[in-house]
């Protein structure tokens, strides 16, 4: 019976998110910027934003690729795919955590789980926002729940095949391409591996070693090798315009402090915590004494090494591994500053933190065991006290200003876009033409067939098209939108339109200028219109400019982007993909990535020691 309850828990609890991520259906506009990637690969242009400019726009390659292979499969909709695999993901991502936490708790005996964990995560409402919203959150967590399913699968199984070893190294492995900061949980998973005690059947230790290396890395490695030589960057171009090297430790402690206030996210933590200690002393374990053995003085350093090695291949490594994988990730993120978005970086630290007690042994009254019967009631009364934060958390709006987003810059990504279209469930590209200014920019490109540079004028409500120079192609010379919002704008245009960001997500010159120190996080570049006048090639005098520029201005930019260095970067994006140009771009990745431009032009002249016109 209490197997049959334990799984029932499971499916309803996958259901309940399933439900929750669908009622707060959308898709988010750098959902759409993914989606634009996946077009060009379904056109034959490559995995690029922008025909002719090798640009890694979407920070997940593996979701890229995802979402091009279903569309490619079922023809569908773009928008529906990206939903219905993020919709799916999410439910998985749950039934395996919970599954890996029921392997944990197993003692060969049956007993009720109950779904304590996965009650908290679910009830979080960013973490059902972030279900459908086009980015690669679902398959974040579901990467990292069946990683934890299979390691504790590991740990617990006697012995386990050469396939089945490498299966595991090579899902573990692929934790950069999943998202680059997942590193920080597949590398020490592999190290873990790699250094516990291994069976390789008919081959010697060190060739099955070498074999889990290579099946660990052979698929990242390859990609690393041809992103290098491909894009010119040894990792994607949003880390390059987000600088998430940089250090923002105040903004990132305060988006902390707006995921866990709202919510009272403390209580239910520290609920789960207490709850998981009752229920690892009613279980009893050899955890502590087996620590205890490894430190005991009397033994000799290789028996300690020894011990500690058998140590790492149990279910209480597992748990240290995702514990310690969810602080480090927690770390990061609050040092690089978070993010714009309400919770979305934060919710894989919330998971790994989470996933040992996704599921929480209830035992038995009528128990043999003293500590089993004084457990019982606790962890009831803890579970109680869950189910009511939960049904509390999940109505909570936690940015309450009229327009959604903080003063530190944070949005309610979901409900703003929800307010500024007028749409409950904002999913198709379509749906954000009701987003201010889109229909006036779609309507303007009909209007000059010629082509030109599209550029927002100063009142933010309409657009000036700056014509191309004289003479003009038979075919027109092509448009170009300069504008931060990448995704509505470019799935609403057709693929031959160059849409570019002065933030720099998509356009190498913005991503590579030095960031505003306390800016708006992830909007803390802001390059210039003047910029893209010049890269763009369009007229860049009275009166075919508009008046808001400066012609001085503008000659200095056209000085200034001579610069070797900055012709030389360009190129890597630009110029003809010959094997030179791979190979130089390979050779020179990490100093493109490190590579700064000055928005002031007098400063970039001076820097490159160049002669003003």
């Amino acid at each position: 019976m209490s197997h049959v309850i334990s799984v029932s828990g499971i499916v309803v609890t996958a259901a309940l998110f399933a439900i929750g991520g669908w009622e707060r259906r959308w898709i988010a506009d750098d959902g759409l910027t993914v989606l634009r990637t996946v077009r060009n690969l379904l056109a034959g242009n490559g995995p690029v934003f922008n025909v002719g400019e090798r640009v890694e726009v979407d920070t997940s390659t593996a979701w890229t690729y995802l979402i091009w292979f279903f569309s490619w499969l079922t023809r569908a909709r773009l928008e529906y795919v990206a939903l219905g695999i993020g919709l799916t993901l999410s439910a998985v991502a749950v039934v395996f955590g919970m599954l890996g936490a029921a392997g944990l708790w197993d003692r060969g005996s049956a007993q009720l789980l109950l779904p304590a964990g996965a009650l908290v995560y679910i009830a979080v409402p960013p973490a059902r926002d972030y279900v459908t919203s086009g980015l690669e959150s679902s398959l974040v967590i579901c990467w990292l729940a069946v990683l934890w399913w299979w390691l504790i699968r590991w740990s617990r199984a006697e012995s386990m095949s050469s396939a089945g070893y490498f299966g595991l190294c090579f899902f573990a492995g692929l934790a950069p391409l999943i998202r680059p900061e997942m590193t920080l949980v597949g590398v020490p998973a592999l190290l873990m591996i790699w250094c516990s005690p291994a069976t390789g059947g008919r081959l010697r230790p060190w060739t099955f070693r070498m074999s889990m290396v290579a099946a660990a890395g052979l698929v990242p490695v390859a990609y690393q090798i041809w992103r290098m030589g491909y894009y010119g960057l040894p990792y994607p171009n949003t880390a390059v315009a987000k600088d998430a090297g940089g250090a923002k430790w105040r903004q990132g402690l305060a988006y902390l402090w707006n995921l866990i206030e709202p919510y009272g996210l403390w209580v239910p933590l520290a609920v789960l915590g207490a709850a998981a200690l009752v229920a690892m002393r009613s279980q009893g374990g050899s955890a502590r004494a087996t620590l205890q053995s490894i430190r005991d003085p009397e033994l000799a350093l290789r028996e300690r090494i020894h011990r500690f090695r058998r140590w790492l291949r149990t279910p209480a490594a597992v748990v240290a591994l995702m514990l310690g994988s969810g602080l480090l990730l927690t770390g990061y993120e609050i040092r690089v500053g978070g993010d714009f978005m309400h919770g979305r970086t934060l919710l894989p630290p919330l998971f790994c933190l989470l996933l040992p007690v996704m599921m929480l042994p209830l035992g038995s009254p009528a128990s043999d065991s003293r500590r089993t019967e004084a457990a019982f009631p606790l962890i009831l009364v803890a579970f109680a006290g869950i189910v009511g934060w939960a049904l509390f958390a999940a109505g909570t709006t936690a940015i309450q200003t009229g327009n959604r987003i903080t003063p530190s810059g944070i949005a309610d990504e979901r409900l703003y876009y929800v307010q500024t279209t007028g749409h409950a469930h904002p999913i198709r590209a379509e749906d954000y033409l009701d987003y201010p200014r889109i229909r006036a920019m779609v309507r303007d490109l009909a209007r000059t067939p010629d082509g030109g540079l599209l550029i927002n004028t100063p009142s933010f409500t309409d657009w000036y098209v700056v014509p191309p120079p004289q003479p003009i192609p038979d075919r027109g010379a092509g448009h170009t939108v300069f504008y931060v919002n990448l995704g509505m704008i470019s799935m609403n245009m057709p693929l031959d339109v160059r849409v570019v960001d002065p933030i720099g997500l998509a356009y190498p010159l913005a991503a590579h200028t030095v960031r505003f120190p306390n800016a708006r996080i992830g909007h803390d570049k802001n390059l210039d219109s003047d910029w893209a006048v010049v890269d763009a090639g369009v007229v860049g005098r009275y009166p075919g400019m508009p008046w808001f520029l400066d012609e001085g201005w503008v000659n200095r930019i056209g000085t200034a982007m001579s610069c070797p260095e900055t012709l030389d970067l360009l190129a890597s994006t630009r110029a003809p993909l010959t094997f030179d140009r791979f190979l130089r771009n390979i050779q020179g990745s990490l100093g493109y990535a490190d590579y700064r431009i000055d928005r002031v032009p007098e400063n970039e002249i001076e820097r490159c020691h160049l002669t003003p016109k």
